[in-house]
């Protein structure tokens, strides 16, 4: 009926560190009842006798064979097949049982401490086994108690019944050890299925939402796209066709819209292109100093038309880990968004920072801080707050800063300050 109404899983050790420690626990426990027992055998010596050296070499002999057992375990590389697991555990239980059943003998008396080593045979089996063999070390052991009284008694007549219903009620004791011990094991090994089991739904289940999520993106990035195209290409329609019912100036100024709108296409094209195509980065000592001073240069044309200055405060020496160009066009876009973003006449600040192994370039300007319900997607392609643009520029910024084992982050976002700092991996030239 138990069989039956909680099944077990013997032999469950689901890796070589949890077959070690089980294996320990099993052994520790072994040396420690053993010694302990000797111990109180030579304490006691007054009432059980002094250890006889046949005695003493059985205890020596079970102590070198569980350290032995336990330096072949401390070197074991690889887990055991089941039959090996299935002969190392009989091993261990045979060598309890024998040892316990031998120096009960060699004590030579009615009550004898040593057949509590039978609780760890007990154990092992209830840990390892199925309710068939566990019921098999149980019967042993009984067997083995009522044994040692009947023939201590056939040595030292006259019979003492007592003594039979001691080892009754000790044999009864090591099945119900045996039986719960098997029961408690069963029940976690059922619990630990049912969690695998919830595991493995659950990283189904994420797998299904990381796709329809994916699903999603590009369902809004072709949205996208396709919104961004229309515009423009329904502004060249109708200014084509709004030109040929005209002449002179008129004429030439709608050919100047569809002229201005192709660019403006071509322009989303190509830097849609730059977004989805980040080619596989080339990486090489790049000096930071150097690169964002011409960044800085080739963004001042720009920066210009609304009055506003670069500052650029950089740690000498400064060298990262990166593919040149790349790094260029995302430190250009993260420069043109700051002035985008900047009040006229303001600042536009560039910070080189190292620390350890890693470099921050921090692009900071002022203006109003990005309002909330944008914050979670100035990352994403084609989102934006410009009136005129794209919606890429941190989009591929953060993408050619991850393609090269950094990231880019939005790291202060408050009013009159919002800094983008791009972290990136130091070269190895040994400054600290």
């Amino acid at each position: 009926m138990l069989r039956r109404v909680l099944p077990s899983q013997s032999l469950l050790a689901s890796d070589l560190g949890s077959f070690r420690r089980q294996e320990s626990i099993f052994i520790v426990l072994n040396l420690l009842i053993l010694l302990v027992l000797f111990s109180l055998h030579l304490y006691f010596a007054a009432f059980w006798g002094k250890p006889a050296p046949l005695l003493v070499a059985g205890v020596g002999l079970g102590v070198f064979l569980k350290s032995a057992e336990w330096l072949w375990l401390r070197r074991l590389s690889r887990p055991l097949k089941p039959a090996a697991l299935v002969l190392l555990t009989w091993s261990s239980i045979t060598l309890n049982l024998t040892l316990a059943l031998m120096l009960a003998v060699l004590t030579d008396k009615e009550d004898t401490p040593y057949f509590v080593l039978m609780v760890v045979a007990v154990l092992e089996a209830a840990f390892r086994f199925e309710l068939a063999p566990i019921l098999g070390v149980v019967t042993v052991v009984d067997v083995s108690l009522f044994w040692q009284v009947w023939w201590f008694y056939k040595k030292h007549p006259p019979v003492d019944v007592g003594e039979y219903y001691e080892a009754g009620i000790t044999s009864l004791l090591f099945a119900i050890v045996g039986v719960l011990v098997w029961l408690l094991v069963a029940d976690l090994r059922r619990k630990e299925f049912r969690l695998a089991n919830n595991v493995l739904e659950l990283e189904h289940a994420r797998e299904q939402l990381l796709r329809e999520e994916r699903l999603a993106a590009v369902g809004r990035l072709s949205s996208a796209i396709a919104h961004e195209i229309r515009n423009p290409v329904a502004m060249i329609a109708s200014s084509i066709a709004t030109a040929k019912e005209l002449t002179g100036a008129e004429r030439e100024e709608m050919f100047a819209i569809a002229s201005d709108e192709a660019n403006r296409l071509s322009r989303l094209t190509t830097e849609f292109l730059d977004y989805a195509s980040i080619r596989t980065p080339t990486l090489t000592e790049t000096s930071v100093g150097e690169l964002v001073g011409y960044v800085a240069d080739a963004s001042r044309a720009h920066a210009s038309k609304k009055g506003i200055h670069f500052e650029v405060q950089e740690a000498d020496g400064v060298k990262v880990r990166a593919d040149e160009g790349q790094l260029q066009q995302a430190l250009m876009n993260l420069l043109l968004n700051a002035v985008d973003a900047s009040p006229a006449d303001g600042k536009v600040l560039v910070r080189v920072q190292k620390a350890d192994h890693r470099v921050q370039i921090d692009v900071e300007n002022g203006g109003v801080a990005i309002e909330e319900p944008a914050l979670g997607r100035i990352f994403e392609p084609f989102f934006t707050t410009k009136p005129h643009g794209t919606g890429l520029g941190l989009a591929i910024a953060r993408n050619i800063a991850r393609a090269q084992g950094g990231d880019l982050v939005l790291s202060v976002n408050q009013p009159n300050r919002v800094c983008f700092s791009l972290i990136l991996s130091a070269a190895n030239n040994g400054n600290r």
